[in-house]
């Protein structure tokens, strides 16, 4: 292969990877340019799990093996299995300094620079009718992070060394692009999550459940949506502190998080203050009452506190049409403010209680509703 051709395979991987939003993309595209910079068949991205002493294959692609899948969720393999991994990424770049190198492995047995190891490997190319494999370590913030595996099928011309010294540069390359991955999934998790709870935050709630009620229009998909207002914070503040005031938020949203791995795929989040909602798209109402139901409970034995107020909204129950996000989080408002008004110990569910669909569709001067719909006019 000529430098130009290499160097524009350099510069595709480069580009498919920055242009990467999510790190599966970014894992694909890392696998699917080294795969075709190589002239491979297939090709893998694993991450190297240290404190669980394994190698994780995070995505798989081109000419996939029945027993493997694109994005596997348990492929796995004990480092003890593979010496070359604590040899090539560990021991010997740390004693010797420098960089890392690639190898290649045969399913004849091993390959240039493979001093002997790679048993496994070899024995998996043959299973899966591959002639031939490079493998280059991947190095992320000065650690060994992984490494890219790129294979031939049986009969393909074999790689050879200046192959796996080209499977090194696009190691490199790859590593930059999981690199900026990183940096941007830190970014959006400080964009979408309270940094006290480490829930999901107002901004991720209003943009799921968009989501959710476009889907709701489309197929009848239930949409349910639990408001809370932990009662007592302000008395906990003024009397013991703020930081104790935290700690009570805190352990709330762990009861939160508890209650809502009741309902498969439940957004949990903390919309600001004493406020925490739940967003479950699926469920059948009463699920999701029987989770507020527990929530309730659960919350009424927290130390210092002094209950929940829980207001549901669900286009299970008889509440009208759905036609935006505000008209589910308003009727869970209203909801919720019957519930505290009454200091009810259970939550309150509109459509099960005329009066909130009453104060939800109340005109916005006399309507209780808090947030930031407060003065948009009522939606229907």
């Amino acid at each position: 292969m000529g430098e130009d051709v290499r160097l524009r395979a350099v510069v595709t991987l480069a580009q498919a990877m920055a242009s990467a939003h999510t790190p599966r993309e970014s894992w694909r595209a890392a696998a699917l340019g080294a795969r075709d910079a190589l002239g491979g068949s297939f090709a893998a991205l694993s991450l190297w799990e240290r404190d669980l002493g394994r190698l994780r294959v995070l995505v798989n692609v081109g000419e996939r093996a029945p027993d493997e899948e694109e994005f596997p969720e348990a492929e796995t393999y004990p480092v003890h299995q593979f010496s070359e991994i604590t040899e090539f990424l560990h021991e010997r770049w740390a004693a010797g300094g420098g960089e890392p190198h690639a190898w290649v492995e045969t399913a004849d047995g091993p390959g240039p620079g493979a001093r002997g190891y790679g048993h496994q490997r070899v024995a998996a190319l043959r299973r899966r009718g591959r002639g031939c494999c490079v493998v280059a370590p991947i190095v992320l913030h000065g650690l060994a992070w992984g490494e890219l595996y790129v294979a031939r099928p049986a009969g393909a011309p074999v790689f050879g060394r200046e192959d796996a010294d080209f499977a090194g540069v696009l190691a490199s390359v790859a590593a930059a692009g999981l690199a900026q991955t990183e940096r941007l999934e830190e970014v959006r998790k400080l964009a979408f999550t309270d940094p006290l709870t480490g829930l999901a935050n107002r901004r991720a709630v209003d943009m799921r459940l968009d989501e959710a009620v476009e889907r709701h229009r489309a197929d009848g998909t239930v949409v349910s949506l639990v408001v809370c207002d932990l009662n007592g914070l302000k008395r906990v503040n003024d009397t013991l502190g703020h930081a104790v005031g935290d700690r009570l938020l805190e352990r709330f949203g762990s009861v939160l998080s508890c209650c809502g791995a009741m309902l498969p795929g439940a957004l949990v989040a903390r919309l600001g203050g004493d406020e925490f909602c739940l967003l479950a798209v699926g469920p059948e109402a009463d699920e999701v009452v029987a989770a507020a139901d527990e929530l309730c409970r659960r919350a009424g034995g927290l130390e210092l506190g002094e209950g929940v107020a829980c207001g549901i909204a669900s286009t299970g129950d008889p509440i009208g049409p759905v036609r935006s996000a505000r008209r589910l989080f308003r009727l869970a408002d209203a909801a919720q403010y019957r519930a505290k008004a009454a200091r009810l110990p259970k939550p309150v569910v509109a459509g099960r209680d005329g009066g909130v669909l009453r104060l939800a569709d109340a005109p916005p001067a006399t309507a209780r509703d808090r947030r930031s719909f407060r003065d948009a006019p009522p939606a229907v």
